[in-house]
């Protein structure tokens, strides 16, 4: 494996025999956990590994990440992972696959900052192979050739994949859209884009996250904007939420804290690590003594101060969650706060997030959202972005990546207007199998990509059985019935106990409890029997479960506790 500085590098285009499969574990048919596998031959290279929030049917849950059984089971023949930005849904489930394999992972210098900062919450670092390169740096990983080329997105050091193969090259554009007022002037390189084109590109594989948008993406600068605007105008103290990884909106805020003569305290975990790391990169450029730690702030006026924190996504344990509950250790929202959340909610976490305004409001702060101002702007291109992209690079084939299943169809669909014939594009879903070969390209079958969950230190324990429960117990409550059998006859040996919680009001409880009660003794009251405790168990469980249903209509969860006497 090396790397080489070409930025207009070529590969032999014959096309011998064989077949590039191209299989999605990730980041189609939902937001988030993106993470793409492209195979040759014997080889196997990843693109990002990506995780995805929980969010209401997933109570309990930490994260979710893809599922690594098919790498797993041709683990000799993963070779490289190729990370095109540093958002949380294409990296951050890269110290899940590490600590499973040792592989060389390559990616821009922020973005395996902010993996750095992952392998080491995860005692990872040490023995982790992650290398950076810049765009036009090519990689040669066996029969491919990758890439790395600029794009615009709302992170610095995006990029976007031209992953040439003996096929033909193809275009993984990540994350992106076109703007022409970036931020640290990071555009999307649709010079090489066209080169591609010219050459003849065999597939397209391009982010659908925005495809319902007519026209343009607004530029970051817009931000940059309103947010100077709110924090110049603001008469108490400044609180600013986004995602950890923006650093490039961490610098708009610093920039116009100083330029309004305010200084900056950071909270959140993961804000800080991140805010540390960008600094020491030279990314982030805090002027003068613009930041301060916690015992200045205590004593800093509000009328000077602007706090950046974690907590954009409504999560439970994020800073400004435990501000709007009062629970912060060091900050307490107070009447002539202006809060400034500067992010869009990811789907499943709206409610989360309004809580938190609804709460900040409730304790007298002027909070401020991407409803009511343009404080955060997407970083995915619309639909006339991506009509560019498409006439640039004149794929052969196109597989949307990146987006709900809506989204991956209205991409294709733009995708044949434009002249693409519907055979040669395709919607896939996780899991399936996209095989192309020098004449056409099919879908063959698929492989395993299930959900996997991550609970506290558990890792895939939890399945969708557990899920269901836990839901039922949200919803219903549970019930638990104690029946102590003798194991000679089989019938009760004392009155059977049960027990509810969170299922029924104090008036109707009493008489359904008896219910049950009486229920239990019907069951198990009967002639001496053998006993088959497997069986007895599921009885008890249906038998109640059916009885509670007709009295209340609501479904508890029925535990059965049988003793042996």
């Amino acid at each position: 494996m090396t790397t080489r500085k070409s930025p207009n590098a070529t590969t032999d285009r014959a096309t011998p025999d064989g077949v590039l499969r191209v299989i999605p574990l990730g980041g189609l048919g939902e937001i988030g956990r993106n993470m793409m596998v492209y195979e040759y031959g014997d080889t196997m290279i990843a693109v990002d590994v990506g995780l995805m929030f929980p969010d209401a049917e997933h109570p309990g849950v930490d994260l979710i990440i893809p599922d690594f059984t098919y790498i797993l089971e041709n683990a000799r023949r993963l070779k490289a992972v190729f990370l095109t930005h540093g958002h949380e849904d294409h990296i951050g489930a890269v110290p899940f696959l590490l600590r499973e394999l040792q592989v060389p992972v390559f990616c821009l210098q922020l973005t395996r900052g902010l993996v750095q900062v992952k392998l080491k919450e995860h005692r990872l670092l040490e023995g982790s192979e992650v290398n950076i390169v810049e765009p036009g740096d090519v990689i040669d990983v066996g029969p491919f050739s990758v890439e790395f080329f600029s794009v615009a997105h709302s992170i610095p050091d995006s990029a976007g994949l031209l992953i040439d193969t003996p096929l033909g090259t193809v275009v993984h554009t990540g994350d992106f859209k076109i703007d022409h007022t970036p931020l640290f002037d990071q555009h999307t390189d649709l010079s090489r884009l066209a080169s591609v084109g010219e050459e003849g590109a065999l597939l397209l594989c391009a982010d659908s996250t925005y495809v319902e948008m007519e026209g343009h993406t607004p530029s970051e600068q817009r931000v940059a904007e309103a947010l100077d605007r709110f924090i110049g105008a603001a008469e108490g103290r400044v609180i600013v939420t986004t995602f950890a990884s923006l650093i490039s909106r961490v610098q708009m805020v610093m920039d116009s804290a100083a330029r309004h003569g305010r200084r900056v305290f950071v909270t959140g975990r993961s804000m800080v690590n991140n805010v540390g790391m960008a600094r020491d990169l030279g990314y982030l450029q805090v002027p003068g003594n613009v930041m301060m730690h916690a015992g200045e702030m205590r004593n800093h006026p509000d009328s000077k101060t602007v706090i950046i924190c974690t907590g954009s996504q409504g999560e439970p344990t994020s800073a400004l969650t435990r501000m709007a509950n009062g629970t912060h250790q060091q900050i307490n929202i107070q009447a002539g706060d202006t809060v400034i959340l500067s992010s869009n909610p990811v789907p499943g976490n709206e409610k989360a997030v309004y809580k938190n305004i609804d709460l900040l409001m409730q304790s007298g702060a002027h909070v401020i959202y991407n409803r009511l101002a343009d404080v955060h702007v997407r970083g995915h291109a619309s639909r006339e972005e991506l009509k560019i992209i498409h006439r640039l690079v004149r794929p052969r084939h196109f597989v949307p990546i990146h987006g709900e299943y809506r989204h991956l169809v209205l991409h294709r669909d733009l995708a044949i207007q434009l002249g693409m014939h519907p055979e040669d594009a395709f919607v896939l879903t996780d899991g399936e199998v996209l095989e192309i070969d020098a004449e056409a390209g099919e879908i063959v079958g698929t492989v395993p990509a299930d959900y996997i969950y991550v609970d506290g230190v558990s890792i895939g324990e939890i399945d969708d059985f557990v899920l269901r429960d836990r839901q039922r117990l949200a919803d219903d409550g549970f019930v638990v019935i104690v029946a102590a059998i003798d194991r000679h006859t089989g019938k009760l040996a004392r009155p059977p106990q049960v027990m509810s919680h969170a299922f029924a009001g104090a008036e109707e409880e009493p008489a359904l409890m008896d219910g049950v009660r009486q229920l239990v003794v019907d069951v198990l009251g009967g002639e001496d029997t053998a006993i088959d405790w497997s069986a007895l168990h599921e009885s008890l469980k249906d038998d109640v479960a059916e009885y509670l249903h007709r009295q209340t209509r609501r479904r508890p969860l029925v535990i059965p506790v049988t003793l042996e006497v």
